[in-house]
């Protein structure tokens, strides 16, 4: 799994426990696992299809940085799937893994469309 992507957990992203708010990092891993599904199938027109159980395993603190991994997990015919974990840098201690997540390759229609990718 590649660690790519990076971002500091700020006060405005604590839930009123103190730690990052889950949703925060959904929006950031479901971004970046976009941009990877668009740089896979060479296509800037893609959408979430699908996301398996989210396993939150420990928290994040204000000033940690959060490192979000994405490794390829297979193509259909107009799909890619992806797993993620995200993690924080100083210490590689997981915070949250997802072992699928879905995007659909589309047309100018924006209805699905092979990706002719392997």
């Amino acid at each position: 799994m590649q660690f790519r992507t990076r971002k500091l957990v700020k006060p405005e992203d604590l839930n009123a426990g103190g730690s990052l708010f889950g949703g925060q990092l959904l929006k950031w891993i479901d971004e970046e696992a976009a941009i990877y599904a668009m740089c896979q199938l060479e296509n800037k027109k893609v959408t979430t299809k699908f996301i398996s159980e989210i396993d939150f395993i420990s928290p994040a603190r204000v000033g940690d940085v959060i490192e979000i991994g994405l490794e390829l997990v297979g193509l259909g015919r107009t799909s890619i799937t992806i797993k993620c974990e995200a993690r924080v840098k100083s210490t590689s201690r997981t915070i949250i893994t997802i072992d699928k997540i879905v995007f659909v390759n589309l047309d100018n229609e924006l209805k699905p469309a092979p990706h002719n990718k392997q």
